[in-house]
């Protein structure tokens, strides 16, 4: 059964109040315990994980009520773009768990009022290319979903069942697919002029679809491996997906749904 792309109809906003609440749920029912545990970001534990998506909450309000705020936290990224996200993210992760759970709290509440606030034709300014609200939302969930599966992992919890996590998967994918060449532009390549059809399984069995049906170079597999791998969760040989195609192929292995310099991804068989 084939289901088309994702209609307009559909609420990125649920999605997203549903995913920061169930990432939120992990980390509580866990208790201070395991705030510092290990995830499979080299270098960072549950807490600097939240203390991230605090801070990028925080940031994406900023450039959508004060451009110009927002601009000057740009100019002091510019010299270490990646060094400077992490600053911010460790600066308040060294708060404590009860602070920085508090501000992240806050910081996505005040962004999900402020979202649903901004004028929908408007563009955002962001550390890659401008977005209209729609689309920031849909960055924030693929943001918020990428991270709480590095904290779903460190606790030892199943995302490929839970309804949260399912549940963002078609905004993650969406943003997938319409990324391709801006991840061709931030590896310093040049994007193919050829499109690209993609054909991902969900859970259920029906089949989420991007990209015009007669292109010959074609993506298929499932749904949870094609997020995991734009987001650089998974490695490509780690994943059911098939490319058909030098170009469907190529773009696998550089994906990247994320602003800013290209990531490392994780080494093969680092996921079980």
């Amino acid at each position: 059964m084939t289901k088309p792309q994702p209609s307009e109809t559909e609420d990125p906003h649920a999605a997203l109040a549903a995913l920061n609440a169930r990432v939120d749920e992990l980390v509580e029912t866990v208790g201070a315990d395991r705030w510092n545990t290990d995830t499979p970001a080299e270098g960072w534990d549950v807490a600097m994980q939240i203390a991230h998506l605090a801070w990028t909450d925080e940031v994406s309000v900023t450039a959508i009520r004060d451009a110009e705020a927002f601009q000057a936290v740009v100019d002091k990224a510019s010299s270490d773009p990646t060094g400077f996200v992490d600053a911010g993210a460790a600066e308040i992760a060294a708060t404590g768990r009860d602070e920085v759970l508090a501000r992240w709290r806050l910081a996505r509440g005040e962004l999900a009022d402020a979202l649903k606030a901004a004028d929908p034709g408007e563009k955002i300014p962001w550390f890659g290319p401008p977005m209209r609200s729609k689309s920031m939302t849909t960055a924030r969930i693929m943001e918020t979903w990428a991270h709480g599966v590095d904290v779903a992992d460190a606790l030892g919890v199943g995302v490929d069942t839970d309804p949260a996590f399912l549940g963002a998967l078609p905004h993650v994918a969406r943003l997938g697919w319409k990324t391709r060449a801006f991840a061709y532009m931030m590896n310093g390549l040049e994007a193919p002029a050829s499109e690209v059809h993609v054909a991902l399984t969900q859970a259920d069995g029906t089949v989420l679809e991007f990209g015009p049906a007669d292109a010959e170079q074609r993506v298929t597999g499932p749904i949870l491996d094609f997020c995991l791998l734009v987001t650089q969760r998974v490695h490509l040989d780690d994943t059911a997906l098939e490319a058909d195609g030098e170009d469907a192929l190529g773009w696998l292995r550089i994906a990247q749904a994320f602003a800013g310099l290209p990531g490392s991804g994780r080494e093969k068989g680092a996921r079980a």
